[in-house]
């Protein structure tokens, strides 16, 4: 039987409070917001013993609304979603929202930051199972009892199956993109191999380098072969006294971008924590819909065929045709909007 995570008794400390000021439109006025932490207190699977963590979450959407959790991918934030003109935008900007597939009107949106070993005492690994159980307890805290649904995309679903075989009570259904029960060997074979560029940078003093050049590596998995026969296809330049092929550019500044947002040991520990995934798809009652796409070269197909005859409760299977391999979930947003719809309904 799985732990029971506890929600820590409420202190000054972590008291939800109002995120900052709304916008001053109408539909932002309509629109409950919390943007702050709670301390939950869980037996990590591979620690010994209960740990209390700070989980820091985004709540917002309709008052009363029944509450969706939408989680991402290890880079993805908390802020799948900015209700303020002023900031940057969510990572899922175009699919949560007022009048969007995931429809503040109708829902409230919960979604937290990934914890890591970092926010634990005496924990070096973390696992999907301490994700979703993290979850549960905040539910529990925030008084939510039940949520609609969950709507993992890449490790986000992976977190939702492990919720949904963990805490089958506290949900009514799963939405689950671009993840699977277990990661594919070849998939793991690759993140293996970004972590080990990692150590070496960190042994040989130069830790931002070598994630910037992982990230680069990574992106070559996270999109489709027909993305790069597209846009890469000009002539080599030379300079810098070399040739420069154009891929090369891209890639270069995906690694610099992640280099500025994320740190070495997030990324390693989140990267291991894919790797250390396994439900078992016969745990999970909650009917689901699963959403793969052909060009993802990290979540086959096949894995998701398996997984839809595994599940206990009833699942569909949709497949989207895309050039844009696993990050498909982000960039077909007018594709998957009348999916999730019916998803949610």
């Amino acid at each position: 039987m799985p732990s029971q995570p506890q929600p820590v008794p409420t202190s000054t400390s972590s008291h939800c409070t109002l995120a900052g000021a709304l916008r001053s439109d109408l539909t932002t006025q309509r629109l409950a917001t919390q943007r702050s932490s709670r301390r939950v207190r869980f037996t990590p699977k591979y620690g010994s013993r209960p740990c209390e963590v700070d989980v820091r979450y985004l709540w917002c959407g309709a008052p009363d609304a029944p509450t969706v959790i939408v989680q991402g991918g290890i880079s993805a934030s908390r802020d799948v979603v900015a209700l303020d003109s002023e900031a940057a935008q969510g990572w899922w900007q175009d699919v949560v929202g007022a009048g969007l597939p995931v429809d503040l009107d109708r829902y409230r949106v919960l979604s937290i930051d990934w914890i890591t070993p970092a926010d634990l005492e005496g924990v070096d690994a973390i696992s999907s199972e301490d994700q979703a159980d993290a979850l549960a307890a905040l539910v529990e805290s925030l008084g939510i009892g039940r949520v609609h649904a969950f709507v993992g995309s890449s490790y986000g679903a992976m977190a939702a199956l492990a919720f949904a075989a963990r805490h089958p009570y506290a949900l009514g259904r799963l939405v689950l993109l671009a993840g699977a029960h277990r990661p594919h060997p070849l998939a793991t074979a690759q993140r293996s191999v970004q972590r080990g560029i990692v150590r070496l940078g960190q042994s040989t003093g130069q830790p931002e380098q070598a994630l910037a050049l992982a990230r680069q590596l990574a992106m070559t998995t996270y999109r489709g072969s027909e993305e790069f026969a597209r846009r890469f296809t000009a002539a080599p330049e030379f300079r810098d006294g070399r040739f420069r092929f154009p891929v090369e550019d891209y890639l270069e500044h995906a690694g610099r971008s992640f280099v500025e947002r994320f740190d070495v040991e997030r990324f390693l520990a989140l990267s291991e924590s894919i790797d250390l995934h396994d439900v078992t798809p016969e745990q999970v009652a909650a009917p689901a819909t699963l959403i793969g796409f052909p060009s993802d070269r990290l979540v086959p197909l096949s894995d998701l065929c398996e997984l839809q005859r595994r599940l206990y409760g009833p699942a569909t299977l949709e497949v989207v045709e895309s050039p844009y391999g696993h990050d498909a979930f982000l960039k077909e947003t007018d594709r998957l909007a009348p999916l999730l719809r019916e998803a949610l309904a």
